[in-house]
């Protein structure tokens, strides 16, 4: 089936490729408008040395920047994730949800605390709450650990909250899906039909089976039973010819006398050659 037979089929059926072409629109109307726009705002922070690690480099933080502070920023990160951290901040007014890891491709103990919502003021709102609550966390670790206010870490905002912005690839995902998932269904509909309304062609008359013609048996291959019957009781040539003689015998003017002088003779050399063969007697 090329191109074009597949725009004859969906003009003839119509009727069934455009409601299915309505509901699809509708289909991803539906979803515009239930699926809400996300909005998300995020801030950067980093960690700095404590003002007595800094006192060598004339109290600049940003040269003294250690390893360790990286640690210290990944830990921060993992409790701003926890349970605890959510409920704490549900509990101030935030809303949506929170993220907190290590920046991509940092040189420094940097930190993205990311908020996502519906709401674009309270998503700003949000991301504000998290980064006090960050900077309050860092103070509560050092202080169960019972550091000297001179020697603990600080926080300092690098990216205040950004404005939110609106994320609106999830809901395109979801309209596309829905898009596609009508389209596709309408065409089926639409050659569905068109295969149960086109006429089918009649079938041929099937020819009469020939009959399958059966080997003949090979040529000597077995005698039938009378056959072998036969055989079994047909005596052998020598008897056949003694009888024939015994039969034909008197016919031919013999005597029977005189035959059997000879079979005594025979008898007689044949067991121990005692009797004389010229004792024949006259007729």
């Amino acid at each position: 089936m090329d191109l074009a037979e597949i725009f004859r089929v969906m003009r003839r059926r119509w009727y069934v490729l455009l409601p299915g072409l309505l509901l699809t629109i509708g289909l991803t109307v539906g979803v515009a408008v239930t699926v809400p726009v996300t909005y998300q705002s995020q801030s950067t922070v980093v960690l700095l040395n404590s003002e007595k690690a800094t006192k060598a480099y004339d109290g600049n933080p940003f040269l003294s920047t250690q390893t360790s502070l990286t640690g210290m920023a990944d830990s921060l990160a993992r409790n701003l994730n926890s349970d605890v951290s959510l409920r704490e901040l549900k509990s101030r007014g935030a809303t949506g949800t929170f993220e907190a890891k290590l920046a991509d491709n940092a040189q420094g103990p940097l930190m993205w605390l990311t908020v996502t919502g519906t709401g674009k003021k309270a998503v700003l709102k949000s991301d504000r709450l998290l980064t006090e609550y960050a900077k309050e966390r860092l103070e509560q670790f050092q202080k169960q650990q019972s550091v000297t206010e001179n020697a603990r870490i600080r926080m300092m905002t690098i990216v205040a909250p950004q404005n939110p912005m609106a994320q609106t690839k999830t809901r395109l995902e979801y309209m596309v899906m829905a898009g596609g998932l009508g389209l596709v269904l309408s065409l089926v509909a639409t050659f569905y039909v068109e295969a149960r309304r086109r006429p089918r062609p009649a079938m041929r008359q099937e020819e009469p089976a020939q009959p399958v013609a059966e080997p003949e048996p090979a040529t000597g291959a077995k005698e039938s039973v009378a056959e072998q019957t036969m055989a079994l009781r047909t005596p052998p040539s020598w008897s056949r010819s003694a009888e024939k003689r015994r039969t034909e015998g008197p016919r031919a003017g013999r005597s029977v006398m005189t035959v059997a002088p000879a079979a005594e003779a025979l008898d007689e050399e044949s067991t121990h050659g005692q009797r004389s063969h010229t004792g024949q007697r006259e007729t």
